[in-house]
């Protein structure tokens, strides 16, 4: 991994080194398509909730250059949640890099609507 920061933090449950391995492999999937992330951080939680179906709740937040991303997932499995919240932040990563090239490749005239004195 560079020198990125991978921050996980587990509310009403319990973070094994296993779940810190799963999220920081993930992890590299992103640090991989953007190179200016600063940090990231996930926060993997248990809804105690029993009338809702979907429980374990996987929220990420990346921060970087311009304004940062954030995301939830929610699904009934924890990995599933981890993967949902992975690939939306993906996508979100990859629409941002197409849309920063299309900008820098889109050059046009500029127009001054101004009229110039003339010198004698």
């Amino acid at each position: 991994m560079h020198s990125n920061e991978v921050i996980i933090t587990g509310r009403h449950l319990e973070l094994t080194e296993s779940l810190k391995r799963i999220v920081r492999e993930k992890a590299q999937k992103l640090f991989h398509h953007e190179h200016h992330i600063i940090r990231f951080r996930v926060e993997l939680e248990y809804n105690q909730n029993v009338t809702r179906k979907k429980e374990y709740i996987a929220k990420g937040h990346i921060e970087m250059r311009g304004p940062g991303l954030n995301v939830t997932a929610e699904s009934g499995d924890l990995y599933k949640s981890i993967d949902f919240m992975v690939d939306k932040l993906d996508r979100m990563l990859r629409r941002k890099s197409r849309l920063n090239r299309v900008k820098r490749k889109e050059t046009h005239r500029v127009e001054i609507p101004a009229v110039f004195p003339k010198t004698v």
